[in-house]
């Protein structure tokens, strides 16, 4: 038996309507979870590491940034399997550099995928920079305007209630470890002229006493200065040196680096003496000398401990975890045309 025209048109309206309804919800359900969840199906920000800085590879094996950083919806891979579902691609400067990586001009790059510039090093170490103009999107350096900002260290509030031994016990009057001695420095000029005047105990490689980590803070603390001497003096450049070396070890840094107001931002309170502050590496003895008879005006120095910590980075994977909490608010347009501009600048 036929149906009779009115009732079959009339069934064959009913289903259109019923699948123009299904696909209406079905782009509704899928708009709707994009918009929760704009970086893959769960939201994650995957980071694809394209090579390791100097070929030292950590395990990304779980969520590494959830389970050591507390740091959500952010996955770090090493496969380059993965480069076609990477949001976000890191280059280290240093192997492109020199020719032991390369980018993937090759490969076809998603048009919502971006690039990241990364490294750690002072302008002098970063050569080659012309060959990659026109392919990042994002940098990521020590510099306080990097789009993605990694310092050595950080400065941050709550004391570490950290007891130092009151200076006159201390048996080394200044320290320094140096491993890359170059004369042309002008840390080492201005060393050669320092040690004329005061002692200062010198470890590291180019002396041929090397510190394994275990014992170089305990050495440093035994010291009432540290010489936190930078190799390079450019914008924001404070490395471990005093982060690390001085501020941890508890001795008071004597610092040549950047300006007096570059450390001023980034560190404690009356936490460091600087070169610039002094005529002549003789002027500076005279006043670490005076310093140094003076309890009371040493600790001084040292009080910032009461009311700040220090955090220092030093696996790569929590710096490059920073790039999730950075995200959104990153530029999403932004190209590097000339990139040694930016880093020399």
């Amino acid at each position: 038996m036929t149906t009779s025209g009115p009732r079959a048109c009339f069934i064959l309206t009913l289903h259109v309507v019923i699948f123009l309804s299904l696909l209406f919800y079905n782009s509704f359900l899928t708009h709707r979870e994009l918009q929760s969840y704009p970086n893959g199906a769960h939201g994650d920000i995957r980071i694809l590491v394209w090579h390791w800085p100097f070929g030292r590879s950590y395990s990304l094996d779980g969520n590494k940034c959830l389970k050591m950083y507390n740091i959500s919806r952010c996955l770090l891979t090493d496969d380059r399997a993965d480069f076609s579902a990477a949001d976000v691609v890191v280059f280290h400067h240093y192997e492109l550099s020199r020719g032991l990586s390369s980018v993937p001009l090759h490969l076809d790059r998603p048009t919502s995928q971006h690039w990241v510039w990364m490294s750690l090093e002072p302008p002098v170490n970063n050569v080659n920079l012309t060959h990659f103009n026109g392919l990042f999107n994002w940098t990521m350096s020590y510099r306080r305007d990097a789009d993605i900002s990694i310092p050595y260290g950080q400065t941050m509030l709550g004391g570490d209630n950290l007891s130092f031994p009151a200076a006159p016990n201390r048996s080394c009057f200044a320290s320094w470890v140096v491993s890359k001695y170059k004369p042309q420095q002008t840390r080492a000029a201005f060393y050669q002229r320092l040690k004329k005047h005061i002692p200062i105990e010198v470890y590291g490689r180019w002396n041929k006493k090397p510190l394994p980590d275990k014992k170089l803070l305990p050495t440093i603390s035994n010291c009432l200065f540290y010489l936190s001497f930078e190799n390079s003096e450019k914008k924001d450049y404070i490395s471990e040196k005093l982060w690390r070396n001085a501020f941890q070890a508890g001795a008071v840094p004597v610092v040549l680096g950047p300006n007096k107001a570059t450390y001023e931002a980034m560190t404690p309170p009356h936490s460091f003496i600087h070169v610039a502050d002094f005529n002549s590496p003789a002027d500076l003895a005279t006043y670490l000398k005076v310093l140094s008879a003076d309890r009371q005006a040493y600790e001084k120095y040292l009080e910032w401990h009461n009311t700040y910590r220090i955090k220092t980075y030093s696996d790569w994977r929590e710096r490059l975890c920073q790039i999730c909490v950075r995200y959104p608010s990153l530029p999403a347009r932004k190209v590097y045309h000339d990139l040694d501009s930016w880093v020399n600048g």
